[in-house]
């Protein structure tokens, strides 16, 4: 059974990055057209079961949903060191790799219950709300084969474990929910909802930078591990007979048990278990909206606070009981995110909607964390959307999308717990820089069947 069910949500969930830090900015193909905003706009079911589950009041009719996305994502890591050159003097030694990870497909369901007669609508859900993941190959050109070495193509912070460096660096994060959402019209035009959730997610890390590794063998292989989290996220929807809406919502963290974290090291002994908490962090939402019968405008505020979120909350390097540093990572220790997504439908066109998008969220990342998140280059921070809809009869809906993130950068020092002293909690490498960079591009496919 369990076997089964892992199948069933990698089937659903494949690892993303169109996101703000690694929260998913939208679910489904219309409301990613809509830059993620869906707070105060409820345009589909899906983006109003993710951002507020109080606007599927909108609904009173039976609506399903299933959207496709299919993801490219083009991270890359460069870093530099300068270092003695066998002859008295130094050089600088720096390299950039490109991720090697393919296409990456996500699926997203959605429906929605209301009648006209009844102030309760009903809703299910199953999206895959974050996630990242990166493959960086081993660097082969090192100077500890001179005759071939080449200082301008070599990427110091990929060498072999055994010469200082990540090796192979490769990670797989990703977390499917689930919320079954209610909602209760007050009066005509206020409206309250409520959804508990429920929550899967896998982490696989290699090397696993979580664990203290061992003086002779160095980080082991970190293994696929599995937790289930629970949570709830509740919201309030206006409406006025002008046109304008309001809208608000509180997603709590996310709260999941330990990752229990199997590992083997290069040689193939294993190592010991290593256990770690990922939750998801709260998120705060806020949007207002505007429909009148040729368009629909939408503008969301966000607030996601990582800083009080096991697993990003913590920072730097562990202790052991003597005061040394184990060389374990304590966490990503990542900043809170503000995001601000605006969107526009247009709806001259009979038949066929015409939808804009544009999202900006600030990174989380910093020169003090970008090297402890480089398996999660979390660093988009422009988003643009373009989308349509094709209506071929009364109630149903053919969607189209495409997103781009423009590429985002960070930089900063590499980081050695060896090199820890009193002034210099993080022990920066001398010389040293690491610099994240990604893009992205996403086609989505969506199809809406409405039961009057």
């Amino acid at each position: 059974m369990k076997t089964k069910l892992v199948v069933l949500l990698t089937l659903l969930w494949t690892v993303s990055q169109a996101q703000t830090g690694h929260v998913m900015q939208g679910a489904g193909a219309v409301n990613f057209s809509m830059g993620g905003a869906a707070t105060a706009q409820p345009i589909d079911a899906s983006g109003a079961l993710q951002w507020n589950p109080a606007a599927i009041t909108a609904f009173d009719y039976t609506r399903f949903e299933l959207s496709a996305a299919f993801f490219t994502a083009a991270p890359e890591v460069s870093s530099n060191v300068t270092m003695p050159d066998g002859q008295g003097g130094f050089l600088t030694v720096t390299g950039v790799t490109e991720d090697d990870r393919g296409l990456s497909v996500l699926p997203t369901l959605a429906a929605v219950f209301g009648k006209e007669d009844s102030p309760f609508t009903w809703g299910v859900s199953a999206f895959g709300i974050s996630g990242f993941g990166v493959d960086y190959a081993e660097e082969t050109n090192t100077p500890f084969d001179p005759a071939n070495f080449d200082p301008t193509s070599s990427n110091p912070l990929l060498y072999p474990q055994e010469l200082g460096g990540f090796g192979h660096l490769y990670s797989d994060y990703m977390l499917l929910q689930v919320a079954l959402t209610g909602a209760y019209e007050i009066t005509e035009n206020l409206s309250i909802g409520l959804a508990p959730t429920f929550n899967y997610s896998s982490l696989e890390v290699q090397p696993l930078p979580l664990a203290a590794p061992s003086a002779e063998r160095g980080y082991p292989l970190g293994q696929k591990a599995s937790a289930l989290g629970v949570g709830f996220q509740a919201g309030i929807f206006a409406t006025t007979e002008a046109g304008f809406k309001l809208g608000a919502s509180y997603k709590s963290n996310q709260w999941f048990q330990d990752l229990e974290i199997d590992g083997d090291y290069l040689d193939g002994s294993a190592a010991p278990q290593t256990l770690f908490k990922l939750n998801y962090p709260s998120i705060i939402s806020a949007g207002l909206g505007y429909s009148n019968d040729l368009i629909d405008l939408a503008l969301d505020y966000r607030f996601i606070n990582y800083s009080k979120t096991d697993g990003f909350e913590q920072s730097g390097w562990q202790f052991a009981d003597n005061g040394f540093p184990t060389g374990a990572v304590n966490g990503f220790g990542w900043d809170d995110v503000h995001v601000v997504a605006a969107g526009l439908q247009f709806k001259g066109i009979e038949k066929l909607p015409l939808r804009l998008g544009y999202t900006f969220n600030t990174n989380p990342l910093n020169e003090d964390n970008v090297f402890f998140s480089a398996p999660a280059p979390a660093i988009i921070e422009n988003a643009a959307q373009f989308g349509l809809s094709f209506l071929p009869v009364e109630n149903l809906g053919i969607s189209l999308t495409y997103h781009h993130g423009f590429a985002g950068e960070v930089s900063g020092p590499m980081l050695s717990p060896f090199l820890i002293t009193e002034s210099d909690p993080l022990g920066q490498v001398p010389q040293s820089n690491i610099t994240s960079k990604m893009t992205t591009d996403v086609v989505f496919l969506g199809l809406w069947y409405e039961f009057n």
